[in-house]
């Protein structure tokens, strides 16, 4: 393990956890365990949370939220640290703080990025030397979504989510609309109703324009308000859902159209412009603050 110049000041720095969408959901089947055989597209967002980390020397691992309810020993970011922590052997501590600007239970992919932020920060923090495969593998233990985070590319994904293939996607714009109500996975993937043996697709489907999402006819179906946001957004275009929801989406070729379009839709609704970026804010922010280390 090596240690990082003492130079460096980790706690006035902020780290990125930034969103995704799922461009589209392919469930292909259903495994002896429960979990679900499915292919999507991760497509990486300009909009994060944020994060701050700093090193204590007593071993303990501490968090803060600027939404209270979420400081709990079960959120993500703490498992993760915690994982992290007793997997290296590691003596040192830290303190965590979280702003939370992602919508929870959104589709958005929040906690799942917070947790990967968690352990790339803490890798470097701590002095580890963990590979981007095993910080990966670590992040499987916490969810599906954590190792696309920790690659930090736009991916084609298969399996439970696992298997990972880097994709350099057309950087669009993305009108998201988020309800406020919460979807639950369980609930959804649970549901009789849920397809769960479509056809295994190639990724040149998908880029001739494949954007089905298997779970959005259940999200209609359970919940009445989505399903009229739905018929309302898609007066405008065709509108996607993200992971399981509660988010949907309408793609846009330039910021004008997003923005043009974001103003057409009702005031109550929660309505984000936003860009599709091909690789993480968080990982070149990390390289350049690792630069700058050298340096000193």
């Amino acid at each position: 393990m090596g240690e990082l110049n003492n130079n460096l000041d980790w706690s006035e720095h902020w780290w990125p956890a930034p969103a995704k969408l799922n461009l589209m959901l392919n469930i292909t089947g259903q495994r002896a365990d429960g979990y679900h055989e499915l292919q999507t597209v991760f497509q990486l967002l300009n909009v994060s949370d944020w994060m701050n980390f700093d090193k204590r020397a007593d071993g303990e691992i501490t968090f803060k939220c600027d939404l209270s309810s979420l400081e709990s020993e079960d959120n993500l970011v703490v498992q993760a640290a915690k994982l992290l922590k007793d997997t290296m052997g590691v003596k040192h501590g830290a303190n965590i703080m979280l702003r939370k600007m992602l919508p929870m239970g959104a589709g958005l992919g929040g906690g799942s990025s917070d947790a990967a932020t968690t352990l790339l920060v803490l890798n470097k923090l701590w002095g580890l030397d963990c590979t981007l495969n095993e910080l990966a593998e670590l992040g499987l233990q916490l969810g599906a979504d954590v190792p696309v985070f920790i690659y930090g590319s736009s991916a084609w994904a298969e399996g439970v989510g696992d298997l990972i293939s880097e994709m350099e996607l057309p950087e669009k714009w993305y009108v998201v609309v988020n309800s406020g109500h919460h979807c639950s996975t369980k609930e959804i993937f649970q549901n009789k109703s849920l397809t769960r043996d479509s056809s295994a697709i190639t990724i040149r489907a998908f880029l001739d324009g494949y954007e089905e999402n298997d779970c959005l006819s259940v999200v209609r179906e359970m919940n009445q308000e989505l399903d009229e946001i739905y018929c309302q957004f898609s007066d405008f275009g065709k509108v996607l859902l993200t992971g399981t929801g509660s988010s949907m989406f309408i793609k846009c070729d330039t910021r004008e159209e997003a923005v043009s379009l974001s103003e057409k839709l009702p005031a109550k609704w929660q309505t984000w412009v936003v860009k599709g970026v091909n690789k993480s804010p968080l990982h070149s922010s990390l390289n350049r603050f690792i630069s700058s280390a050298n340096k000193v």
